[in-house]
């Protein structure tokens, strides 16, 4: 069973959503503080993090930074409905999925299943495809979820990753938004474009300086890296 932590002042949410999400396989606890949830993540081993962004002591931001800073755990947001400068300013530090509040239980539930699917180790995948993706300067190991720039390991949340090996897994074709958000999200959704200009940012970012991400103008993406020899 995934063990998920719910960290939101809402004392009534906690209790029947719990109830509800372990129908699926997921339990949940519950902080009601950040640093009550800070102190459990770092006491305890979770498999994923619903933050809201409304909180005491400290926004959802700062506690995502704080996360961020020393976990590649999966974390899904709770954001206000509409809002989105919150969802933006989610994604750019670090958050692997947003979902407005009110919401219902099962699309959360559908989101959190979706999220640790991208984030489990290893997987069932196909044995005759390859294990690495191997390109000058960056070595992908699909198995143990790793990727080394020029020999260092980086750090990529499970989002930042299944984007790497989509691209890598067919350079030079141009992938446009809706498909990578449709891809990421492993079914049509309605979202804004936005989402994957910040994600792909993001990425460029913990790949410099190799330009291995190149974008065409009202086209999409494309993966520019030279497969090793």
């Amino acid at each position: 069973m995934h063990r998920i932590l719910l960290i939101d002042d809402d004392e009534d949410l906690a209790a029947p959503l719990a109830t509800y999400l372990q129908r699926f396989d997921l339990a949940l606890d519950h902080a009601a503080r950040p640093t009550l949830g800070l102190a459990r993540l770092a006491e305890q081993r979770y498999d994923a993090v619903i933050l809201d962004v409304m909180l005491p002591e400290m926004d959802g931001f700062e506690v995502c930074r704080r996360i961020r800073h020393d976990s590649d755990i999966p974390v899904l947001m709770l954001t206000a409905r509409g809002d989105v400068t919150d969802r933006v300013v989610g994604l750019e530090l670090g958050a692997d999925d947003y979902l407005p509040k009110p919401f219902e239980p099962r699309e959360l539930a559908a989101r959190l299943q979706t999220i640790l699917r991208r984030s489990r180790n290893g997987g069932s995948g196909d044995a005759q495809k390859p294990q690495k993706l191997d390109f000058e300067g960056l070595s992908i190991d699909l198995q143990r979820r790793e990727v080394h720039r020029e020999g260092e390991l980086l750090e990529l949340t499970g989002t930042e990753f299944e984007l790497l090996v989509m691209l890598a897994r067919e350079p030079g074709r141009v992938f446009t938004r809706d498909e990578i958000l449709n891809k990421l999200r492993g079914r049509e959704a309605d979202l804004f474009t936005r989402a994957v200009d910040i994600l792909v940012s993001r990425l460029r970012k913990k790949l410099e300086p190799l330009p291995l991400i190149k974008t065409l103008r009202n086209a999409g993406y494309t993966f520019a890296g030279v497969p090793r020899a």
